[in-house]
C-alpha cells in the first residue's frame, strides 16, 4: 500500500479542505517509483531499505532513514507551512524543522511506537516511550487512532488532541450482497503476517476443518513461518502481498473477517486496526480476541465474536457457530453496517480533521 490507506484519506480529505498537500514516504523495499501522482497528490518516496519486525537489527536503517528524511525537509523547506508527521519514526525531523525554522507540526500516532517494537531490547523501548511522551507535548498537535489510546500517552499533555478513527472512506460502495449468506464459511485474513496476530491457532483450527476455508495475503516478519505453515492445508489459499483495492475485494467475498490480537502486547490492548471498520464497511462479522479493545467494540454494536486469544477451543467453537448458523453472519453483518453508517464514517472523521487544522494558525 502505498501511500498507506490512512495517509491517502488525510491527503484527500486535506485537498477537499483547500490545502495543498504532498506526501513524503518511506521506501524500504526500493520498488517505488521515487516522485509519482496519486489522485492528485504528489507522492515523493525515499529509498532507505529495510526489513520488518528485525528490532535492534534495523536500528542503522532508522538512522538513515531519519537522516534522509530530515535532509529532504530542509532542503524543501520553502515548499510548506505545517508537517502531519505520521507515527514516530517521521516526527523527531519534523520536530526539528519547528524548533529551528518554525513549521507547525501535526503529530498523527497511528501505534503508540515503544509498545509495538517486538524484538528491541526494554532499556531502548523505555527510552523511545521517554522521548515521545515529550516530543508530544511540544508538537502543535496529536491524532489518535482510538479513544483508548489515550492511556497509552497518559500524562504527556498534548496543546490539541483528537481522535480520528481508521475507518473507510467507502460510502455505499461496499455495501455487502443483500442475499442470505451460505451454509459454509470462508475466512480471510489481510494483513501484518505475524505470530502475535492468532494465525497459527487459526491454522491449527482449520486443519481439523477442511470445510472452513481461509483466504490469507500480507506480509510481515514471520510471514515465512506463518505461509510454511499454511501452505500445508488445501482450504487455506495464499494471496500474496496484495494492493489495498485487491484487499477490499479479497474482504468482499469472505463470510466473516479475523483479527485475533494477542492482548499480551501492550499495543493490541489499545488496538482499533481498520479490519473491524472493514467489516463493518462490508456487513461482515468479525472475530476478535478479547481484552483487545477491539472487543469492547463488537460487543456493544454486537457485530461480531469474541474469543480468548490462543484457545483453540474456543475459536474452533466461535468458527462453528458462524457457519452453522448463516442467520447469525447476517444479523452481525447488518449490525455492523449500521454502526458504521451511523458512527464510524470517514465524513465525520474528515470533520474533526478539517476542525483541528483551522484551529492550528498556519
Amino acid at each position: 500500500m502505498a501511500p498507506d490507506p490512512r495517509v491517502a484519506k488525510i491527503a484527500r480529505s486535506l485537498q477537499e479542505g483547500n490545502y495543498a498537500v504532498s506526501v513524503l514516504g518511506w521506501d524500504m523495499s526500493g520498488s517505488y517509483p521515487r516522485e509519482e501522482w496519486v489522485n492528485g497528490v504528489q507522492i515523493y518516496r525515499l529509498r532507505v531499505t529495510a526489513s520488518f519486525g528485525r528490532g535492534i537489527i534495523n536500528l542503522a536503517h532508522q538512522l538513515r532513514w531519519q537522516v534522509a528524511l530530515g535532509w529532504w525537509l530542509i532542503n524543501k523547506r520553502s515548499n510548506y507551512d505545517l508537517i502531519h508527521a505520521c507515527d514516530f519514526d517521521t516526527v523527531l525531523p519534523a520536530l526539528m524543522m519547528k524548533i529551528v525554522w518554525g513549521k507547525k507540526v501535526v503529530y498523527d500516532i497511528f501505534d503508540f511506537y515503544a509498545d509495538m517494537l517486538r524484538a528491541t531490547p526494554g532499556l531502548i523501548k523505555r527510552l523511545i516511550r521517554w522521548v515521545d511522551l515529550r516530543v508530544i507535548r511540544f508538537v502543535d498537535a496529536v491524532i489518535l487512532a482510538d479513544d483508548a489510546r489515550k492511556e497509552q500517552i497518559k500524562g504527556s499533555r498534548p496543546k490539541r488532541l483528537v481522535v480520528i478513527n481508521n475507518v473507510l472512506d467507502a460510502g455505499n460502495t461496499y455495501i455487502a450482497n443483500k442475499k442470505m449468506p451460505p451454509a459454509s464459511l470462508t475466512l480471510a485474513y489481510v494483513g501484518n503476517l505475524q505470530i502475535e496476530r492468532g494465525l497459527l491457532s487459526l491454522i491449527e483450527v482449520l486443519e481439523n476443518n477442511p470445510d472452513i476455508s481461509l483466504d490469507l495475503a500480507g506480509f510481515g516478519g514471520d510471514e515465512q513461518e506463518i505461509i510454511q505453515t499454511a501452505k500445508e492445508l488445501t482450504n487455506i489459499q495464499w494471496h500474496g502481498r496484495v494492493e489495498y483495492e485487491r484487499a477490499l475485494e479479497i474482504n468482499r467475498l469472505a463470510d466473516a473477517l479475523i483479527a485475533t490480537y494477542d492482548p499480551s502486547i501492550p499495543n493490541h490492548r489499545y488496538a482499533s486496526p481498520n479490519k473491524v471498520f472493514e467489516a463493518m464497511v462490508l456487513g461482515k462479522p468479525i472475530i476478535v480476541a478479547s481484552h483487545t479493545n477491539m472487543d469492547e467494540i463488537i460487543n456493544k454494536y454486537r457485530c461480531g465474536l469474541v474469543v480468548e486469544y490462543g484457545n483453540t477451543d474456543s475459536l474452533n467453537s466461535a468458527l462453528l457457530e458462524l457457519k452453522n448458523n448463516p442467520d447469525l453472519r447476517k444479523r452481525l453483518g447488518e449490525n455492523g453496517r449500521k454502526a458504521y453508517e451511523t458512527e464510524f464514517n470517514w465524513p465525520k472523521m474528515q470533520a474533526r480533521l478539517l476542525s483541528l487544522y483551522s484551529s492550528i494558525n498556519i
